[in-house]
């Protein structure tokens, strides 16, 4: 009997007296504000949105001049003979074809350009989410789009945005 009371009292003695040390930090990072609301990011961004207008500007000056040739050929419709008139229709549609292709083709770059620009700022953030990480001993670093709720003290994207700002203040794009 004693030695079962001996047994019950070391057993509860061993279950109060052990800690668990198994804690684990995790961190949200908001991705979406931290590539838009950089440096780097915002650079892109603004870098891009000129060439848009700026594409769209001349692809639309395009598009005015070829309705106005359309007009122009509907207006001579009843003057020119069926010959003519289909050779100047031909023109007209080669020129329509090709002004399609080239605001493909622009809208196609830009959409390059702006992968190219969002991979290039995600790969310079990885080194540097990965030394914080670190330095911090996290376990798990959460997209905030992903979470549902939490505290603001988990956040760490304004760290994060401010020595990408240091680290890369420019991309540079062409």
């Amino acid at each position: 009997m004693k030695y079962i009371v001996k047994l019950i009292v070391v057993t509860f003695f061993l279950f109060l007296s052990t800690n668990s040390f198994a804690e684990q930090k995790v961190v949200v990072l908001d991705m979406s504000f931290l590539l838009n609301s950089s440096k780097a990011g915002k650079e892109a961004q603004e870098y891009l949105k000129n060439k848009f207008t700026k594409n769209e500007k001349n692809l639309s000056n395009t598009e005015k001049l070829l309705k106005k040739q359309e007009a122009d050929l509907l207006a001579k419709k009843s003057t020119l003979s069926q010959e003519d008139l289909k050779k100047e229709s031909d023109k007209l549609r080669k020129k329509v074809i090709s002004y399609q292709k080239e605001r493909r083709a622009s809208l196609d770059d830009l959409a390059k350009q702006r992968s190219s620009a969002r991979a290039r700022l995600v790969e310079k953030v990885n080194p540097i989410l990965d030394t914080y990480i670190k330095e911090n001993n996290i376990s798990i670093v959460i997209d905030k789009k992903h979470m549902i709720g939490g505290l603001n003290e988990y956040d760490i994207t304004n760290i994060i945005v401010e020595r990408l700002n240091k680290e890369l203040p420019s991309l540079k794009l062409k």
